[in-house]
């Protein structure tokens, strides 16, 4: 299922793998904390954030530079 998410004023899409909506309640809150707490690389990948996988607890962050990417746990 695919959705889509605002963050830093974009629309970010959001693929679901599960359909757990839960998970996506979650991610957003997530992201913006780990924006302003989160280690520098963390913080990069978020700035150039163009689109999430969302598999089961996990999600992945793709970047635009690929080296970025990162996958973070959200439970």
């Amino acid at each position: 299922m695919r959705t889509m998410i605002v963050f830093q004023n974009q629309n970010i899409p959001v693929y679901l793998y599960d359909n757990n909506t839960k998970a996506l309640d979650k991610l957003t809150a997530i992201l913006n904390r780990k924006l302003e707490t989160g280690k520098k690389a963390l913080q990069r990948c978020l700035r150039s954030l163009i689109s999430v996988e969302i598999s089961g607890s996990e999600a992945t962050l793709h970047a635009r530079n690929e080296m970025d990417t990162l996958t973070i746990s959200l439970y």
